[in-house]
């Protein structure tokens, strides 16, 4: 009678296999854990300014004020939430549209990030101090730290009381400095600018994105 001969793989092979795929797993997410982290601060950046430009658009398409209402900032180490509403002429009126950050991404002020609005390295535009996440409404025309936006039909940015409305909003990681974001408002013109801080000479500093 003829020899039956087997293949496949020996109970060695096939835990030698699985251990090499669970190295490469683990590599893989280290590896590109920190993209997707930059990619959800991109998001939110991108997300808020899109925001802000589409309300201010809309104002001018429509004839009619929009208003953009930041939400979702909570101050300490671990800050949570973010989220941004425009609504017809006032902040309760009929709702245009609501989007929210990523879940790893909030509106906050990162501790370390450039605060004074006169000297190098400066506050975004020299807005302000850093002392609040949502910092619209600035003097003289407000003390700052509002956090709800007029859009008008001119184009132009004002607050609830009528007064032109210049400003900047903070954004990134908590524990993050490198990924801190920013975008400053102002208000005559309604231009927008986006800001990302960068390291230089053993500065932070902030530089137009």
């Amino acid at each position: 009678m003829g020899k039956t001969k087997t293949s496949g793989f020996s109970l060695l092979e096939m835990m030698a296999a699985v251990s090499i795929s669970l190295v490469l797993t683990a590599v893989g997410v280290i590896t590109f854990q920190p993209m997707v982290q930059q990619q959800h601060v991109t998001t939110a950046y991108n997300t808020t300014l899109t925001s802000l430009r589409r309300a201010r658009e809309a104002a001018a398409a429509d004839m009619r004020v929009y208003v953009v209402t930041f939400a979702g900032a909570v101050t300490g180490p671990n800050p949570t939430g973010g989220s941004i509403t425009v609504n017809q002429t006032t902040p309760t009126g009929p709702q245009l549209f609501s989007v929210s950050l990523p879940a790893d991404v909030t509106f906050h002020v990162e501790p370390g990030v450039p605060t004074s609005p006169t000297s190098p390295p400066t506050t975004p535009d020299g807005f302000g101090s850093a002392a609040f996440t949502f910092d619209f409404d600035q003097p003289p025309s407000g003390p700052g730290g509002g956090s709800v936006i007029y859009f008008y039909p001119d184009g132009t940015a004002e607050d609830a009381n009528g007064n032109i409305n210049n400003g900047v909003v903070y954004m990134g990681r908590a524990g993050s400095l490198s990924s801190s974001r920013a975008i400053t408002l102002w208000g005559y013109t309604g231009r927008l600018r986006g800001w990302r801080l960068y390291q230089k000479s053993g500065a932070w500093s902030w530089g137009q994105q």
